[in-house]
C-alpha cells in the first residue's frame, strides 16, 4: 500500500472515529468538559457536541473522497491546527493527558503533509 493511501485511510478513520464514537453513539465525559468550558447549557451543549460529531463524519467522508485535492488536505491541517488551539485555550490541562490533542493533531498533520507532498510528486512525475 502506498503512503498516499496509508495517509488517505488514518486521516479519514480520524474524522469518522472521532466524529462517531465519542459525539454521536455514546459522548464521551471528556467532550462534555471541552463543551461545558464555553459556558453553555446542558442541552446546548449537548446539541453542539452532536453537531461537530455530524461535521466531523461529514469532513471525514469529504475527505476520503476528495484526499488529492490540495484545498481539503489544508482545510484538515487549518482544522487540526484550529481544534489545538482551541483545546489550549478552554482546557489546557488536556495537552498534558495521555493521549492528548497535541500527538493525535500533529500525527495527523503530518500524514497530511506526507499526502500534499505525494500527490504534487505523482501529478509532477506524469
Amino acid at each position: 500500500m502506498s503512503s498516499i493511501q496509508i495517509a488517505r485511510y488514518f486521516i479519514a478513520f480520524s474524522w469518522l472515529y472521532h466524529g462517531i464514537f465519542p459525539k454521536l453513539v455514546h459522548v464521551a465525559p471528556l467532550e462534555k468538559v471541552i463543551t461545558a468550558s464555553l459556558g453553555f447549557s446542558d442541552e446546548l451543549s449537548y446539541f453542539v457536541t452532536k453537531s461537530a460529531g455530524v461535521t466531523e463524519v461529514i469532513f471525514g467522508l469529504v475527505f476520503f473522497v476528495l484526499y488529492r485535492n490540495q484545498t481539503i488536505v489544508l482545510l484538515n491541517i487549518a482544522a487540526l491546527i484550529g481544534l489545538l488551539f482551541f483545546v489550549a485555550l478552554f482546557q489546557p490541562l488536556l495537552l498534558i493527558e495521555a493521549f492528548n490533542p497535541v500527538t493525535t493533531n500533529l500525527a495527523l498533520i503530518a500524514f497530511s503533509f506526507i499526502l500534499l507532498n505525494e500527490t504534487k510528486r505523482n501529478l509532477n512525475e506524469r
